[in-house]
């Protein structure tokens, strides 16, 4: 017994368990497809918590369909490999997890000597499944009898079953290779700082006949995330622009441009609203987000499921998308820019402006990165050796900014665009500027203050181009990075700039495009603009 661990339970072998054990459970009944025996045992385990403990599970319709869509067989086998299904928080996530975990464990998804995990972006956070897990083995004879549960692991083995195992597993990615899963139940995937774990154990899949990893978690805040890029892969495949039958997404979300405080809006979102998901508790966070602002983001995030930071960034995705139009033809064009110099190891920006004769503007960014590029992927959680690729950045090959090449890219832009004037931030241009000259450069620099009172008619200009459509940026990605990493920081008098140091990422091409807009709008007659404050 020893080898059970702590917390562990004796075996009990007596008359009432052997009964138990040798009545037919009711996913074993002739005639049920493959769904129908695992909604079976979902509904053969009881509600351990709750104003409902006690009672037995019963699979809701829009369960029921996600499971009808993993589950499905074609030809005998499942092709689904990987399901996410994305919702808002307290949709019975966690319960849902760890039936599914129960399942495959010692279920009829069960294989011999399978391998079943809950992954999360801590330990803390990956034990919920497990205890959930344990909870409902307690309460069920037969399954008490028949798994081990170790506490202080976070495991549980099926002993007299299969002989299967699970294991709560956080995202020390180092510990999780060798691994064969036949089940992985991520928790939260949404909230990780990286696709480490996820690519870990997905790619761990493979020795197994038919594994299958399911994601369930709320909408991350930004496009760069490892759940909104599956998000945005199963959109594809829904829309049939890729096939791929061993992907399924379900995705409970409400859209950008409908009224947030409309209950039917909720209802969108939240099918469990009014079930299990309280009415009255999703009311009173809507009343609040209303006349707090500040609460407006996380009430869409994590209420409304859509892709909104839970803090109080400076622009609106959806907002930002809608400029992302074609840039039109640049050549010709009058043309100013900004750039925003960086450190040894920090990004340096430079984005230019072009005016067309609708006065709309077209905005081209070029972003150089010293490093190592797969290093500061990890560290940055943004696919820099990807956008190198494609053109996107330029890498400086170097370990930090080389002020020699970025004067040398300068000059070369400055000629092949006309520009007419560069508007730069103080800090460390004598550098640049030095080896401007020393390959006779000429082109015009234009000092730009960073405080409060230079800035903030940039970031006014900046709000008013973006909220009035005329500016196309064609959603370039690093561009749109920075922009949605930015942060809005006030002065005791109201004035508005960028701030670096409270951004969640780097924020450099979006301050260099608010310079660039600043220099370009003193060569034309601008209408006055009343500040506003953009919600997010």
């Amino acid at each position: 017994m020893g080898l059970r661990g702590p917390g562990a339970k004796p075996i009990k072998r007596n008359t009432e368990a052997t009964e138990i054990e040798h009545e037919a459970p009711p996913w074993e009944a002739e005639g049920l497809t493959r769904v129908e025996r695992v909604i079976a045992f979902l509904e053969a385990l009881p509600i351990t918590s709750g104003a409902h403990a006690g009672r037995q599970f019963k699979v809701r319709d829009w369960q029921r369909d996600f499971l009808e869509d993993i589950y499905r067989e074609t030809d005998g086998k499942r092709p689904v490999r990987t399901a996410v299904l994305s919702v808002p928080r307290k949709q019975g996530k966690t319960d849902v997890a760890a039936r599914l975990a129960l399942c495959h464990l010692a279920g009829p998804e069960a294989e011999p000597r399978g391998e079943v995990y809950s992954a999360a972006n801590d330990l803390k956070q990956a034990a919920r499944t497990f205890r959930e897990m344990a909870a409902i083995v307690e309460q069920v004879p037969w399954l008490a009898e028949r798994i081990s549960i170790r506490r202080h692991n976070k495991e549980m083995e099926d002993i007299a079953g299969t002989g299967s195992t699970f294991t709560a597993l956080s995202s020390d990615v180092a510990t999780k290779h060798g691994l064969s899963p036949s089940f992985v139940v991520y928790d939260e995937l949404g909230q990780a700082p990286n696709r480490d774990l996820y690519d870990a154990l997905n790619t761990a899949m493979g020795a197994r006949a038919e594994p299958l990893m399911v994601v369930i978690s709320t909408q991350a805040a930004s496009d760069l995330a490892p759940l909104s890029t599956l998000i945005d892969y199963g959109l594809k495949v829904q829309a049939g622009d890729i096939e791929d039958p061993s992907f399924h997404l379900t995705f409970y979300t409400a859209p950008d441009d409908l009224d947030p405080w409309d209950p039917a809006t909720w209802a969108l979102a939240n099918p469990a609203l009014g079930d299990f998901r309280s009415l009255e508790d999703v009311q009173r966070m809507a009343a609040q987000a209303q006349t707090m602002p500040a609460s407006e983001s996380a009430f869409r995030n994590l209420i409304l499921n859509q892709r909104v930071s839970a803090a109080d960034f400076f622009m609106n995705p959806a907002i930002w998308k809608s400029c992302g139009g074609d840039l039109q033809p640049l050549k010709g064009r009058p043309c100013w820019a900004g750039l925003d110099l960086g450190g040894a190891r920090d990004l340096t920006a430079l984005v230019m402006v072009f005016r067309q004769d609708d006065g709309t503007y077209d905005a081209v960014p070029i972003v150089w990165v010293p490093g190592d590029l797969k290093q500061r992927e990890h560290e940055e959680r943004a696919p820099y050796p990807l956008w190198h690729k494609q053109g996107l950045l330029r890498s400086t090959g170097e370990k930090t900014t080389n002020p020699a090449q970025i004067a040398r890219d300068v000059a070369e832009l400055a000629g092949q665009y006309g520009i007419q004037q560069i508007a730069f931030d103080r800090w460390k241009i004598d550098d640049l500027k030095r080896e401007l000259d020393a390959i006779g450069c000429e082109v015009e620099l234009v000092p730009h203050g960073q405080g409060f009172k230079d800035f903030s008619p940039a970031v006014d200009l900046l709000e008013r181009v973006i909220a009035e459509g005329i500016i196309r940026h064609a959603n370039h990605p690093v561009l749109t990075m920075c922009a949605s990493n930015a942060v809005v920081i006030r002065d005791p008098a109201g004035g508005r700039k960028l701030d670096k140091s409270k951004s969640r990422g780097r924020i450099d091409a979006v301050v260099a495009l608010a310079m660039a807009l600043t220099v370009a709008s003193r060569h034309v007659d601008e209408p006055e603009w009343e500040p506003f404050v953009m919600a997010v």
